[in-house]
């Protein structure tokens, strides 16, 4: 009866050590599963990136989608160019941030997109021309409603036309959306904003393989 008992064991163990390896071997895994994380101070990960459907955006240069930002990290701001304070003190310090970028002997270079949130007044090329005033490697972009609405609800961002005057202004949220090398919502940065901390971040999940 031992015996017995012992033999069911071994066979018992071994199966066990056998779908484990398999598992190792052939599940596919998640990203960072198998890798150590960076240890990041701006940008916060999240543990599944989620893909966007909605990313559709005009720019200055034609359409943006997801497979124009397919290759390396990318930073989502959204913002106006009618911003009174927000949008030029966030663009001048990512500014700084895009300098670091350029330096560095990354072979994918992370980017920056920018996002008007005000297509009645913010045409494709006047967002152009008012990023490159801070940066002229910024991607710019806008939409028309329902799409631009759509996309920022997958990148978990808000805006809202607030009368004011005659005339009007938006509010919209001021933290920043991270996409990965597969333009997937991937992670967030939450303000007060540190270029130099930005800059680190994201040149250090460049690197993971």
């Amino acid at each position: 009866m031992n015996k017995k008992i012992l033999a069911i064991l071994i066979i018992a163990i071994s199966a066990g050590l056998g779908l484990a390896l398999s598992q190792q071997l052939f599940s596919p895994k998640l990203p960072f599963e198998s890798i150590q994380r960076p240890e990041l101070t701006a940008v916060t990960l999240i543990d599944t990136p989620r893909t966007l459907t909605a990313l559709s955006l005009q720019s200055a240069n034609g359409a943006i989608t997801t497979e124009n930002l397919k290759g390396s990290w990318t930073l989502v701001f959204i913002g106006f160019t009618s911003c009174p304070d927000v949008c030029p003190t966030t663009l001048a310090e990512l500014a700084k941030a895009q300098n670091i970028w350029a330096k560095s002997d990354l072979a994918h270079k992370p980017k920056l997109l920018f996002i008007s949130i005000d297509p009645e007044r913010d045409s494709p090329i006047k967002t152009a021309e008012y990023a490159a005033f801070f940066s002229q490697d910024t991607i710019t972009g806008t939409a028309q409603e329902p799409q631009l609405s759509k996309l920022t609800r997958e990148l978990g961002l808000v805006y809202m036309k607030v009368p004011q005057g005659e005339s009007y202004t938006m509010d919209h949220s001021a933290i920043m959306v991270v996409l990965n090398p597969n333009a997937e919502f991937a992670g967030i940065v939450r303000p007060p904003f540190n270029s130099e901390a930005i800059a680190q971040d994201l040149i250090n999940v460049s690197k993971i393989p």
